[in-house]
């Protein structure tokens, strides 16, 4: 799927990066503990999170992931999206829950993170 529509999808504003509207996002996850990133994020993903601090993007950098969408009409602040630019990752923000944001993808061909697809 690529950025643009998951911008679309989720009703999302780009608060941080320069993305390329045909970057292809395969995988999409979505926790409030980054462990669970760390252990089932993959390469090139969105993570979906409520979550509101500076390890988001510290553990989307070490999982390689290139977008992170805040929900729930969170806006980061600077020092996140400073971060985020240092790394090139792309952040949005949606009004959206978690809920129907990850169904909303989902529904759309967005395929999940989650241990059972740890093969692919």
């Amino acid at each position: 799927m690529k950025i643009i529509e998951i911008k679309k999808l989720l009703e999302a504003e780009v608060v941080s990066g320069k993305y390329d509207t045909e970057a292809e996002i395969q995988i999409g996850c979505s926790s409030d503990l980054m462990s669970e990133i760390l252990a089932f994020g993959k390469p090139g993903s969105i993570l979906l999170t409520s979550l509101m601090n500076i390890q988001v993007i510290n553990t989307a950098n070490v999982s390689d992931i290139k977008v992170v969408c805040f929900v729930m009409g969170k806006i980061p602040d600077k020092k996140i999206i400073n971060l985020a630019k240092k790394n090139d990752i792309v952040v949005l923000i949606t009004q959206l829950t978690t809920f129907e944001s990850c169904g909303r993808l989902y529904k759309n061909g967005l395929n999940s993170c989650g241990y059972f697809n740890l093969d692919k």
